[in-house]
């Protein structure tokens, strides 16, 4: 627990606060498990595209609490924050927007311990500062902005362990249930409002706003996530190697990858095992199949005759669909690539949604390490077509 003594003016800012810490506690309980192997250190953290050097990482989620919240920045612009950060050189450090992903190996951070001080500083103002706050959405925004912003941070931490083969801390090891749910559910179709309704009381991000009219044809859906042994049928059909199924982008990611199988997967004396956190796993048919790219996931629709749901459909089928319609433990890939819907301006974090048009991918859902208040059929992620090691899977479709 926080040091703050509370006295929150209503129930609402109470589970906020209690939101915000639990978030901190989760983000450093799995910044530890990076400690505790010598990552801490960024100089002996792998300089990979995917990965940030943890320390980085813890800071610059508090960085952005006290930028929004405490600083009461008006927008991720360097010129709209009201008061200087508590380091020195914090947003020399910190600032994603401005610190290019390759520096970050190389700045000149404070220790270990010096970063932790400064997250329990911006943690404690951050919630003596909330106690204050007026019970409506505009004063609860940046409270609630910064929170899904560590959360997103908390997940990748969590595929982090899984790209650097570490464990997570005891009781994180999370192990989907199987997900096996044979056939496929009919839905009717018609027009649906896609993304959040402007009067709706909240928190949303820019990029689902607002509600618009979108025509869904009717069509069919799988009612569950393509499983392990679904996929070892696409592989045993000479799947990777024939290249009528792949995109061109695919095709060349393919040939760059080298790949026959998918991520983590590997052929031991004629059965498939996997690895998870650094640990050599048996592979379950019945799970749901992880780690895949958009590019697998459109060869494996291209070999089964199917497609990719739109993300309008997927959101169809989410929220007035089907009672066996599942989801939750995987992200799942769409065939929709990310742009803006009807009428989008960004909100205070320009960064978030605006530079990722058109060049990255809708995935839908939520996956087993997204933390519960992350969680809604609305909710839109998006990564580059090339990244599997998200927790994501895919389900197919076809038009009746």
């Amino acid at each position: 627990m926080n040091s703050v003594t509370t006295s929150f003016r209503t129930a609402r800012t109470q589970q906020l606060a209690e939101a915000m810490q639990d978030a901190r506690h989760y983000t450093l309980a799995l910044f530890d498990c990076f400690a505790a192997a010598g990552l801490d250190v960024p100089a002996n953290v792998p300089q990979i595209r995917i990965v940030n050097p943890p320390l980085w990482e813890i800071g610059h989620t508090a960085w952005f609490a006290e930028w929004f919240i405490l600083r009461e920045a008006l927008s991720s612009h360097p010129a709209d924050a009201q008061s200087p950060s508590l380091l020195t050189k914090g947003d020399d450090w910190f600032d994603s927007a401005n610190v290019p992903h390759r520096s970050r190996w190389t700045l000149d951070l404070p220790s270990t311990g010096g970063v932790k001080t400064y997250c329990h500083e911006v943690l404690d103002r951050t919630l003596d500062k909330l106690t204050r706050e007026a019970n409506v959405d505009e004063a609860l925004y940046p409270y609630r902005l910064a929170l899904a912003h560590e959360d997103m941070h908390g997940e990748a931490f969590l595929y982090t362990l899984q790209t650097l083969g570490l464990q997570p801390p005891g009781g994180l090891a999370y192990r989907p249930q199987a997900v096996a749910s044979p056939g496929d559910i009919r839905f009717p179709g018609g027009t649906v409002q896609l993304g959040v309704p402007p009067d709706a009381p909240g928190f949303r991000f820019d990029n689902e706003k607002h509600a618009h009219p979108v025509y869904v044809a009717p069509f069919r859906m799988d009612a569950g996530l393509v499983t392990n042994a679904q996929y070892m049928e696409f592989i045993g059909d000479g799947g990777y190697d024939n290249r009528q199924f792949w995109s061109t982008g695919g095709a060349a990611w393919l040939m760059k990858q080298e790949r026959s199988a998918p991520r983590y997967w590997e052929r031991v004396d004629g059965a498939w095992r996997t690895t998870r956190f650094g640990q050599p796993a048996t592979l379950d048919p019945d799970e749901a199949v992880r780690h895949v790219s958009l590019y697998e996931a459109q060869a494996y629709c291209a070999w089964a005759g199917r497609r990719l749901p739109t993300e309008a459909e997927w959101e169809y089928a989410a929220l007035y669909g089907h009672p066996a319609f599942g989801w939750g433990q995987l992200w799942e890939w769409t065939a929709s690539p990310f742009e803006p819907y009807p009428g989008f301006t960004a909100d205070r974090y320009r960064e978030y949604s605006e530079p990722w048009f058109a060049t990255h991918q809708v995935l839908r859902g939520a996956s087993f390490a997204t933390r519960e208040r992350m969680v809604s059929a609305r909710y839109r992620n998006f990564f580059m077509p090339e990244r599997d090691d998200i927790y994501c899977g895919f389900r197919t479709c076809s038009f009746v």
